[in-house]
């Protein structure tokens, strides 16, 4: 076992980056990669809108963490955080575009006797879904604390994620400067 108690940690961004604030979970999880380095037993991965596909990755999983836009009745730009049993009840009404997948995937889990012992949702309400890639101004004003978040999610289960010296610019958030730049052009 490692310090924290997990020998697989899966941290899964989910969302569709082409439709703006609906990709807030692939973008989190790109900046979590671009700002911290994970230990060896912390797999981050881009689920962008996958169903099944995840499964194998989330079968070998022992804590998994999704990040991702949620459907949640409160203003756009809330930050939640859904665990464990909490993510059941949840489940009952739509909290995500890509909750069919997701409560399909943990229900076969469970199923199997595969579910991860530990499972968080960490979610933003989006403010905007147009057919872009970049982030509305707000979600994007919200990221840090999303990506704290994942930090803080980690840290629950013992895992210290070192900042790293020089911090990266990941693959959609580039994309999503270039769409920009040319549009003003």
């Amino acid at each position: 076992m490692t310090t924290s108690g997990f020998k697989n940690i899966l941290v899964i961004g989910m969302g569709n980056v082409l439709m703006q604030d609906e990709g807030i979970g692939v973008r989190a999880v790109e900046e979590l990669d671009c700002r911290y380095e994970m230990p060896a037993h912390v797999r981050l991965m881009d689920g962008g809108t996958t169903g099944m596909e995840l499964f194998e990755p989330m079968r070998t999983a022992d804590c998994l963490i999704v990040a991702d836009a949620v459907n949640f009745d409160r203003p756009p730009g809330s930050l939640v955080r859904i665990a464990d049993k909490e993510i059941n009840a949840f489940f009952q009404t739509k909290i995500s575009n890509h909750q069919l997948g997701l409560s399909d995937l943990l229900a076969l889990l469970a199923m199997r006797g595969e579910t991860p012992e530990r499972v968080a949702i960490i979610g933003m309400v989006p403010y905007g879904l147009e057919n872009k890639l970049g982030l509305s101004p707000q979600a994007a004003a919200g990221l840090d604390t999303m990506v704290e978040m994942l930090v803080h999610e980690l840290a629950l289960v013992g895992v210290t994620a070192s900042q790293r010296n020089a911090v990266r610019i990941g693959h959609w958030h580039h994309q999503a400067e270039l769409e920009e730049q040319a549009a003003c052009v």
